[in-house]
């Protein structure tokens, strides 16, 4: 992966140099410019500051990312997979406005207006991919996730899943919500990879790395 990173900073070099996308900070190490990736924004970022390793990131990647929102931290990885595509996938036709804007400056982020939970629906739009990356706050997060990785991973790809335990129960302690969405990806055939915890940038959240059995 090629990200900048210095004591609790990260960035990653901008494909776009000039533009910002949510305001970040632009820095430049020799004649590369970076934007500085803000873990308060960004799970990804957060994950990998509080020590996920073992995550492949590579520069030709097809990725599908699974709510991208506006795509703060879809541009992030925009910059990492700079040979390859990113097919973002959104519900919300708000969020999709401020994506398809985005996309316009970055040629491999192909946005797509639709429900991560019902992956057949765009079964047609998206091929095979080396990373399914999985930010959807809702009580099936799980089940959506593995539908998605059953049909359009690649064997030997990756899937990180962000759980965000107060959207599927805000009465269970986190650490048991935690282990029983480990539980349901065991007995689905996935094998978890490493588990981190993303305080202090998120409450409640953990990111699963997770493998495939094929």
């Amino acid at each position: 992966m090629e990200i900048y990173q210095k004591d609790d900073m990260l960035a990653t070099k901008n494909i776009s140099p000039g533009l910002r996308v949510y305001g970040e900070k632009l820095i430049n190490e020799g004649e590369d410019e970076y934007r500085l990736w803000n873990p308060h924004r960004s799970k990804l970022a957060a994950a990998l500051l509080n020590g996920l390793e073992n995550f492949k990131l590579e520069k030709d990647f097809k990725v599908l990312y699974l709510g991208a929102s506006t795509g703060t931290t879809v541009s992030h990885i925009s910059d990492v997979v700079s040979d390859g595509i990113i097919y973002a996938v959104e519900f919300s036709p708000v969020s999709m406005r401020k994506l398809n804007n985005l996309c316009k400056t970055r040629p491999n982020i192909a946005p797509l207006l639709n429900d991560a939970t019902k992956p057949k629906n765009y079964i047609d739009l998206v091929e095979k991919v080396d990373l399914v990356y999985c930010d959807v706050a809702q009580p099936n997060q799980s089940e959506l996730f593995m539908k998605n990785m059953n049909l359009f991973l690649k064997e030997g790809g990756q899937g990180l899943l962000m759980i965000k335990a107060r959207s599927i129960d805000v009465v269970q302690k986190p650490k048991k919500i935690f282990k029983e969405e480990e539980r349901k990806l065991k007995s689905n055939g996935f094998s978890i990879l490493q588990k981190v915890k993303l305080e202090p940038y998120e409450k409640d959240h953990a990111g699963f790395l997770i493998e495939k059995s094929f």
